[in-house]
């Protein structure tokens, strides 16, 4: 289970990358910048909450600028990799424990906060994708996860 969440953790942070350049190819203004930063400060939170640390201080929707993204998309990237580097294979099904941004207290399996990152990742590029050709981005990156692994010899 660890190597198949480190995979799909590389395949985020790539498609991470994709949409960022083409936030930056077109200087796009607004929403797209706007979910990706969310997606962003989603994974410190995530990340925090599996490790079970407190709640990071920052906004769930930070005021961030797309010039700044790449050194986070590294650190979450790498912070994430080093976690789950430390766990053992029972790990993946121990429960954790959290509270939302409402301060209501929830529980759910390690692996499935994995799958949840890695899913709310991909839900908010494709929203991303869509307000970068509504402002004028002629082609969208592909960032369909088999894609990724075929063209990347996995």
């Amino acid at each position: 289970m660890k190597a198949h969440f480190i995979k799909m953790f590389e395949y985020d942070k790539h498609v991470n990358f994709l949409i960022l350049k083409s936030i930056l190819e077109i200087n796009a203004p607004g929403k797209p910048v706007q979910l990706m930063a969310h997606l962003l400060a989603s994974q410190q939170i995530w990340l925090n909450r599996c490790k079970g640390l407190p709640a990071a201080g920052g906004a769930l929707w930070p005021d961030w600028k797309a010039a700044a993204f790449e050194p986070i998309i590294h650190e979450n990237h790498l912070n994430w990799i080093d976690f789950i580097n430390t766990l053992k294979p029972e790990d993946f099904s121990r429960s954790i424990q959290y509270q939302n941004s409402k301060g209501e207290n929830f529980q759910n399996e390690l692996s499935d906060v994995l799958a949840h990152v890695i899913n709310h990742g991909t839900h908010h590029r494709a929203q991303a994708g869509q307000h970068l050709k509504l402002v004028g981005l002629k082609q969208l990156p592909a960032t369909d996860y088999i894609f990724y692994l075929r063209n990347n010899g996995l």
